[in-house]
């Protein structure tokens, strides 16, 4: 859920704008995780934090809770990340990703504990691979000239150990997504970061079908995930925000 969902949104403050929204995902209609996320957006800097843990008959089985934190600076055509870090809990696991930039750039990724060996058929994250990624929360909050171009773009993320491109395309009219919001066919292509053979990334590259739903979040040309579906191998998951006052 941390590579679709990222900024939030509603209520001013001086010299900048707050927004926060609540998300809540859903399989079957069973209840299964929620997040709350509020972004700090001011003239040249930005601040995405979020909390998301398990719910409902999925928190029996597997508890997670974490927190997600992105820092940078703000312009009109860009986001440039200087700071991330995922934080989270899952049963007894307990781990730690942060990646700092410098001018953009990943320039060093601590996970805590340190993973395991790899083995041969570990895909390996490049230098190359790296040049110009963003991490989840920023990716997302990247400007778009106009509502039009929500749907026409295409974002390298780095998330501290896959790397991945997600491709947004305009949705048919029949596969939209809730009413007035601009609703986009996502695509996951894994680049490095992964083993080879695992069966979940081939469907998510595959065979999955991804929607997501942006509305505008304040005047800059901002906008943020409010609704999606994202199919999986056992059903779709469904992930409704609102917005916190």
């Amino acid at each position: 859920m941390i590579f679709l969902l990222g900024t939030t949104g509603n209520a001013g403050a001086e010299g900048g704008e707050t927004h926060r929204f609540q998300y809540s995902a859903s399989l079957f209609g069973i209840p299964i995780g929620r997040a709350d996320f509020t972004s700090r957006l001011e003239e040249n800097r930005f601040e995405v934090s979020g909390r998301f843990a398990s719910a409902g008959v999925a928190r029996l089985f597997d508890r997670t809770d974490g927190r997600v934190t992105s820092k940078g600076r703000l312009s009109r055509q860009s986001v440039v990340p200087s700071f991330y870090e995922l934080a989270y809990t899952s049963g007894k696991k307990r781990e730690t990703t942060s990646i700092q930039y410098k001018k953009g750039q990943v320039v060093k990724t601590v996970i805590t504990p340190k993973p395991k060996k790899r083995g041969n058929d570990w895909v390996a994250v490049s230098k190359e691979d790296l040049t110009d990624a963003l991490d989840p929360l920023s990716a997302l909050l990247s400007p778009a000239k106009s509502g039009s171009d929500v749907c026409k773009r295409r974002f390298k993320v780095f998330d501290g150990e896959m790397r991945a491109d997600i491709v947004f395309s305009p949705a048919a009219k029949g596969e939209r997504v809730g009413r007035d919001l601009i609703t986009c066919k996502a695509r996951f292509i894994p680049i490095s970061g992964y083993r080879k053979g695992r069966s979940t990334i081939a469907f998510l590259r595959d065979k999955a079908r991804i929607l997501v739903s942006f509305k505008p979040l304040g005047s800059r040309g901002h906008h943020t995930p409010v609704q999606a579906q994202i199919a999986t191998k056992i059903g779709t998951v469904h992930i409704q925000g609102r917005p916190v006052d």
